[in-house]
């Protein structure tokens, strides 16, 4: 165990009256409470809305004359 580490430790065990295993015992289960706890990460927006049509993402034709309304003659802005 490095140095830093083995003061933390230290530390631990004379604030809390703890043996070294118990010190290390009460991190493990603090740590992996905080990961449980973790909600998983969302982007904004997915899942919130409904078109109502089935195959939005994977059917071309609902992307014809996406973005041209900008564009001028030769698909250029």
């Amino acid at each position: 165990m490095d140095e830093e580490s083995q003061a933390a430790l230290d530390e631990l065990v004379r604030d809390n009256g703890w043996t070294a295993s118990q010190a290390i015992r009460q991190c493990i289960l603090v740590t992996a409470e905080r990961r449980a706890a973790k909600p998983r990460p969302r982007l904004i927006g997915i899942g919130m809305f409904s078109s109502g049509l089935g195959d939005l993402a994977t059917n071309k034709k609902y992307m014809e004359g996406f973005g041209a309304k900008g564009l001028k003659p030769g698909g250029r802005k």
